[in-house]
């Protein structure tokens, strides 16, 4: 009996290992492709020329090897992986410019990102830098944040504790005891557990490139709790984890602040989602040189050698399917008559819910593939952004390279679960979390671009029913208690901002306006104006999930990119490229990547040393 079991275990190794390291298709990171730094670009009609290229059918390329629909980075970063093995890939946005939540955009003066404030793991050959490298040729730059890259504020004004928090595991840990003493014990088990369970993520990766029967084989024996700890974790709140590690609440809440980076009250968060976020900023926060939309601007140049396109003002009304249910093609509205593309293979990085509830003809939308699918997820939260345009540097204002959290209460469940169920009058007068970072202060090309001025971006979460009824009217002009109810919220954002900032006063406000998330629908396609797709609650880490929602989709040559295949934020959606190019070119290109980082730094480190 031993012997038939041992059998069995050395088989299932064997399986695995086929699938995971089996690499059989073209290797986008074969070998390294960074070349020496051009000069920075920064006029924006020069930028524009590869940014907004506007759709007509005469700019289609021929012979299509496939078309993606979406650029947010999950759509361009697999179209630069297909490009660089020979793939010609046309990428369709239906918004004016590339980029989806990495493009810019620029009102009185002042640019403006609109969801990249700052990206975590960019440590010298590690395997997402080495990634980013290579899907940029070694353009896009990087900036490190200061050291504390985040500030904790907690209580109203009259109590108010701030926490710096500190990049570096041993500083990490370090400050916060000086913060917090006789808590060590809690805060080295909090880095101890958050590190071993955020190193499991990579069976995510196995559930999702082999085979649906050995994935479903390694959840039903139980199996893939005892290969990674992720999974084990996976069930158990972020609330119950830490109030088992303390009593201090302010302590529980510097673990667990940053749930505002996925979007779910800690009691609704999967720790191991948590853990994955506090490791990835670990080591620091980076903000790329120049803006976010240098990602976009230094990607589709690579897309287009390859004889692929990225076109705007493109909107996929619907996706094209042969008599086999096959899918062959795309349709883009072009004003009242549609244009059909096709191609051998259709990509949507439009989210799960677009592809599958608007893209999708009836008679396929009710497969029941498709609707269990859709039955094991929901939408996200809803998000809310302020932008500010402000005359003087950032040393007059007193802006750094940080971010700020603040939070009035230190019980974030009951503070947000009250914010959230009051209604839209009531919670616009006082909003219980706001982010604060200024984009402007963390680029040190802002200066030469625009001088004597600074931004601010804040970021919070709103529901969508509290704007829903407007979200049928004009994106410009949609009336006066739209304006009324969006001015509230800013005023009520403006108030903590002059508080936690003395220098910024309001006579040095140029420009202010927010997004909602019927903007977020209007201008990044999310259907209930979340940030982050999909939601990403405890069930989202159900491992029966991650290994039915993978790239392959219930209908042959249509494939799901981007962030509701992996995760969520920048990185998120570039492992879920990352996974659906390994399908798709059949080969594991999560460790490619690793390889390459390897031997990247192996060359560096011999070429530095002669």
């Amino acid at each position: 009996m031993l012997m038939i079991v041992a059998f069995a275990c050395v088989s299932l190794v064997i399986f695995i290992l086929k699938y995971v390291f089996g690499n059989s298709g073209p290797n986008p990171f074969e070998k390294d492709c960074r070349e020496p730094l051009k000069e920075k670009v920064y006029d924006k009609k020069e930028k524009n020329k590869v940014l907004k290229q506007g759709f007509v059918a005469s700019k289609v390329p021929d012979n299509l090897d496939a078309v993606i629909i979406g650029s947010g980075v999950g759509g361009l970063g697999l179209a630069v992986l297909l490009a660089k093995v020979g793939k010609k890939v046309l990428v369709l946005e239906q918004h004016s410019r590339a980029g989806g939540c990495c493009h810019t955009f620029t009102e009185k003066g002042f640019e403006f990102d609109v969801g990249i404030h700052y990206i975590g793991g960019l440590m010298d050959h590690k395997p997402f830098r080495c990634m980013l490298d290579q899907m940029t040729n070694g353009q896009l730059e990087w900036e490190k944040l200061e050291n504390p890259f985040d500030h904790v504020v907690l209580g109203p004004p009259e109590n108010r504790r701030s926490y710096p928090i500190y990049s570096g595991s041993a500083r990490y840990s370090e400050e916060l005891k000086k913060r917090f003493p006789g808590e060590e014990k809690a805060i080295d088990e909090y880095l101890k557990l958050v590190k071993k369970t955020g190193k499991g993520i990579w069976v995510m990766a196995v559930l999702k490139l082999c085979p649906l029967p050995l994935a479903k084989f390694l959840i039903y024996t139980g199996l893939v709790k005892h290969l990674s700890y992720f999974y084990k974790m996976a069930p158990r709140s972020l609330t119950d984890v830490v109030n088992e590690l303390t009593e201090n609440k302010d302590l529980r809440a510097v673990f667990t602040y940053i749930f505002g980076t996925y979007g779910n009250l800690p009691k609704d968060s999967s720790f191991s989602m948590h853990s994955l976020l506090t490791t990835h900023y670990l080591n620091g926060a980076w903000y790329p040189k120049a803006g976010s939309s240098e990602i976009a601007y230094h990607m589709i140049p690579i897309i287009e050698k390859a004889g692929g396109a990225v076109l705007v003002r493109a909107p996929v009304n619907r996706i094209l399917f042969n008599d086999a249910k096959e899918a062959c093609g795309v349709s883009v509205l072009k004003g009242q008559e549609e244009v059909h593309i096709k191609a051998p293979m259709v990509i949507s990085d439009a989210g799960i819910f677009n592809t599958y509830e608007n893209l999708l003809p009836k008679e396929l939308q009710v497969m029941p593939e498709i609707q269990k699918q859709l039955s094991l997820v929901k939408h996200g939260e809803g998000g809310l952004s302020i932008f500010i345009g402000l005359n003087g540097t950032k040393e007059e204002l007193g802006l750094k390279a940080n971010n700020y959290w603040i939070f009035t209460e230190n019980n974030f469940d009951e503070l947000m679960e009250r914010y959230l169920n009051d209604g839209r009058e009531q919670a616009s007068k006082k909003i219980p979390l706001l982010f604060v970072a200024s984009p402007s202060a963390k680029d040190p090309s802002w200066e030469e671009r625009s001088p004597g001025k600074s931004t601010l971006s804040l970021v919070s979460f709103v529901k969508y029913s509290w704007f829903e009824e407007w979200k049928d009217d004009k994106v410009t002009n949609r009336g006066s208690d739209y304006k009324e109810l969006k001015q509230a919220f800013i005023d009520s954002a403006l108030d903590v901002v002059m508080d936690i900032f003395p220098k910024i006063t309001r006579d040095k406000i140029e420009y202010i306006d927010a997004g909602t998330p019927i903007t977020n629908t209007h201008y990044i396609g999310a259907p209930k104006g979340e940030f982050y797709g999909v939601d990403h609650g405890i069930a989202r880490f159900n491992p029966e999930l991650n290994a039915t929602i993978r790239p392959q989709t219930p209908l042959k040559n249509l494939y799901l990119t981007g962030q509701d295949v992996f995760l969520c934020g920048f990185a998120g959606a570039i492992a879920g490229a990352l996974t659906c190019g390994s399908v798709i070119l059949n080969r594991n290109l999560h460790l490619d990547s690793f390889l390459l980082a390897m031997k990247t730094k192996y060359i560096d480190k011999k070429l530095k040393d002669e």
